[in-house]
């Protein structure tokens, strides 16, 4: 469908319901002052990061519940509270495991890497590899060494993440090839590229899987893969060393917990439905120093939204819609969507009362005319809300709209990647809101005073004023079926 049909038939849903004047009536009422003050609070120091599962999230979800209630909101979670709590599952390899290299033990995490979370007691003489093998060499039953190879196709070096992507990714088709010799383990040697940001890389092997209740977790029974530093690998090519592994697991639950608030609309029949306001709360926490700063404190990811919701709900609460306002700050997006999974599978309101999810994830950084929406193009589910975005952007922050990340084929995959994703895969009208990626993104360097105040204002006004169409509209947005 070209751009042209893709606009061009849902405006006639809204063309005769509203003007091209910005019709939000409490506008100025979100102000500047207060989303760079509640952003310096929140995502300051004192909260550590707000790392998911952690007491640090728990004080910024009261931190929240808090302001939400200074602004007027109601609370909408379980129990007449602001809350819904949740367990997340986590499966890890446990302190107690150990890898040994000729009888010398190695150091988990500083040495060696465990990277997938398994049960494994074996031991033997390592196989060197010095490319991958054909069908006819017998490595059944085998502890093989080899180094990474560069996978493909090339994962692009502008991409986020970039040096985890490359060796989580080089690992996987490795694996999936050396699997098919029967081999009982593999030990991959870092290259210069992995070498590079190993203990970076590492922490997320170190972090192990997340989930929550009923969902699948990791299978310890599958085969143990084991990343090296590039120091030992004299040893592992040339001394056909004696490896003995013992790996076992552990496995917590942890608390998290989403902040639900809302605005009870003014229509007697049309107050039933809500539009859904949607951010997280959570980022890294206290994680590895770089240049002496353990904490990564999440101003744009996802302070940014949490503090816009905030200023939506003030203005909200003072002037309701028609229809009501349903704000959701989800924990553990960071962990996984963890949060909007749980509120889709656990709602506080009916499922089948939600008109449309907003979602916003960063939105307070890069070039100040320019912003982007996914959900718009190969993962747009309602024409309807498209139109609504697009005509309130408009009237607001008169964005150079960047529709490029939405793509199927786009490698960052950012679609799948915030918590609209379990409301749209629930066939909910949804739309997402997002300045996009920074060289800052997950370090310590993600910080208050690196954030463009005007353009966040500006942001947050276009979410206000697209839920409020939404909201007023005699119809919902109607549901087309996502293309890819």
């Amino acid at each position: 469908m070209t751009s042209k049909h893709l606009i061009f038939i849902p405006l006639l849903f809204i063309s005769n319901l509203f003007s091209s004047q910005t019709t939000a009536p409490k506008m100025a009422e979100i102000k500047q002052v207060d989303l760079k003050n509640n952003l310096y609070e929140l995502a300051g120091d004192a909260f550590r990061g707000r790392r998911a599962g952690e007491i640090d999230e728990m004080r910024a979800a009261v931190w929240v519940a808090q302001k939400a209630r200074e602004a007027g909101l109601k609370p909408a979670g379980e129990d007449g509270t602001f809350f819904q709590f949740f367990n997340m599952k986590r499966s890890r390899i446990a302190d107690a495991s150990s890898i040994m290299l000729n009888g010398k033990k190695l150091d988990l995490w500083k040495d060696v890497w465990a990277t997938n979370v398994v049960e494994a007691d074996l031991s033997g003489n390592v196989v060197w590899l010095d490319k991958m093998p054909d069908s006819s060499m017998d490595l059944k039953g085998k502890i093989v060494a080899m180094k990474i190879v560069s996978p493909t196709p090339a994962i692009p070096t502008w991409v986020s993440l970039w040096q985890y992507r490359y060796t989580a990714s080089a690992m996987s088709q490795q694996s999936k090839e050396l699997i098919k010799n029967g081999v009982a383990a593999v030990i991959f040697v870092a290259d210069d590229t992995v070498e590079s940001l190993i203990s970076f890389t590492g922490f997320h092997f170190e972090e192990g899987n997340y989930n929550i209740e009923g969902q699948k977790l990791a299978d310890k029974n599958a085969l143990p893969l084991l990343l090296v530093s590039k120091k030992l690998e004299n040893i592992f090519r040339n001394e056909k060393p004696e490896v003995k592994l013992d790996l076992k697991t552990d496995d917590f639950d942890y608390p998290s917990v989403n902040v639900v608030a809302k605005v009870e609309g003014t229509d007697v029949n049309l107050k039933k439905d809500y539009v859904l306001f949607s951010g997280h709360i959570d980022h890294d926490g206290v994680g590895p120093e770089v240049n002496g700063d353990p904490i990564w404190n999440g101003a744009d990811d996802n302070g940014s939204v949490t503090v816009a919701m905030l200023a939506i709900g003030r203005a909200w609460s003072k002037a309701p819609a028609k229809r009501s306002a349903l704000f959701v700050w989800h924990g553990s997006e960071e962990r996984g969507l963890l949060g909007s999974r749980y509120f889709v599978n656990h709602p506080t309101v009916p499922l089948t009362s939600i008109a449309a999810v907003l979602n916003g994830d960063m939105i307070g950084r890069n070039a100040p005319d320019s912003a982007a929406l996914l959900g718009i193009t190969d993962h747009r589910n309602s024409d309807e809300l498209v139109a609504v975005t697009l005509e309130a952007n408009k009237t607001t922050g008169n964005f150079k709209i960047d529709t490029s990340w939405d793509a199927a084929s786009h490698p960052e995959n950012w679609y799948y990647r915030s918590d609209h994703l379990p409301y749209a895969q629930a066939k909910i009208p949804a739309i997402f809101f997002t300045t996009l990626l920074h060289p800052d993104y997950h370090t310590p360097f993600d910080s208050p005073d690196k954030i463009d105040y005007v353009k966040l204002t500006k942001m947050t006004k276009w979410m206000y004023e697209t839920g409020w169409i939404v909201a007023q509209a005699p119809k919902r947005p109607a549901l087309i079926e996502i293309k890819k």
